[in-house]
């Protein structure tokens, strides 16, 4: 029988693991309905480009929230290494539905409002919606970046978006970045159409919102991509398993050390280490066993190793491959 304090403990970990996530969906929904009902009452073309985002947001972070728990499933023996790398394949489907309907969607309305302008009516709701929004918006951008910031630690935020191998967090931090870009567009459209008696205004306005729009897409994508091929771990931590295995006594030379992302949380780790000649086979066994315990110890996101005997004249160092792969 399940114990429902157990199941209620495990919700709320999951909420308070994926708060970025449910405070940015939270956020998306309620903006993306008083946008609609603002665009349609003052016929604003930005106001609608802005609404059409909000929805965007909100189906990205529902696409993020079920990549999260499909990537989550234990390995099986179809997939020994287990789904994290799902996560990664949602993350680029994010990445295409941000450029085809955010971004495409935007510049479409706006292009046509350009083509066929009509003035916006009232505009006195849409700087209500626009400031509400700007609020909610705010706090769910303070959120995903007080989550980011922690942990990026010292590295600047473009290395440590390159490096992150969790694509939740720093896609939240481009969606409300683009979006508090985008009520600011949207904005100073509205104003600008009535103040100049131009209604074109607004509807470039919603194109400029839809560029905007297009270079996240192409930003979050271009990282997608790379977690979804596999990337390595960062250097540093590939520097300090390259030094524990050399240390390790009965190793003489370390050829290369390979790590993979498998997860956001998981790694691969694969060495070729020259052992010893003289060393027994029951020895280097328990040596290969000691240095996995010595390994998963620097950090509890190495999940599986493999350790390679191979000769040093055998093997291809990480500095001939680094050479070979330039």
């Amino acid at each position: 029988m399940t114990d429902p304090n157990a199941a209620r403990e495990g919700t709320f970990a999951h909420i308070r693991k994926n708060i970025v996530l449910y405070g940015a969906l939270a956020a998306n929904l309620g903006i993306a309905v008083a946008k609609f009902v603002a665009a349609a009452i003052s016929g604003s073309s930005s106001m609608a480009t802005e609404a059409i985002h909000s929805l965007v947001d909100s189906g990205n972070q529902v696409l993020l929230l079920y990549g999260q728990k499909r990537s989550s499933r234990p390995p099986d023996a179809q997939h020994p290494f287990g789904y994290g790398r799902e996560l990664y394949f949602w993350a680029l489907v994010v990445a295409i539905l941000i450029f085809a309907v955010g971004a495409g969607a935007s510049i479409y309305e706006g292009i046509v409002h350009i083509a066929d302008p009509h003035a916006i009516e009232d505009p006195t709701l849409s700087y209500i919606v626009i400031g509400i929004a700007l609020v909610l918006e705010g706090t769910s951008w303070t959120i995903a970046v007080r989550e980011f910031n922690a942990a990026r630690g010292t590295q600047s935020w473009w290395q440590a978006i390159h490096r992150s191998k969790d694509p939740a967090t720093f896609i939240v931090v481009f969606e409300d970045s683009a979006a508090l870009i985008g009520l600011l567009i949207a904005a100073t459209g509205v104003w600008a159409s009535i103040h100049f008696a131009d209604p074109r205004i607004d509807g470039a306005a919603s194109v400029l919102i839809g560029l905007v729009l297009a270079a996240v897409a192409i930003l979050l994508a271009r990282e997608a991509k790379g977690l979804l091929i596999g990337e390595a771990a960062d250097p540093e931590l590939t520097a300090r398993i390259r030094a524990k295995a050399q240390e390790q006594p009965g190793i003489t030379c370390v050829n290369h050390v390979r790590t993979l992302h498998s997860a956001p949380n998981a790694i691969f780790v694969a060495i070729s280490a020259d052992f010893d000649d003289d060393l027994p086979m029951g020895e280097a066994e328990r040596l290969i066993e000691d240095l996995e315990t010595r390994m998963k110890q620097l950090s509890p996101a190495i999940s599986s190793i493999y350790i390679r005997p191979e000769s040093r004249d055998e093997a291809v160092s990480d500095e001939d491959f680094a050479r070979a792969t330039q």
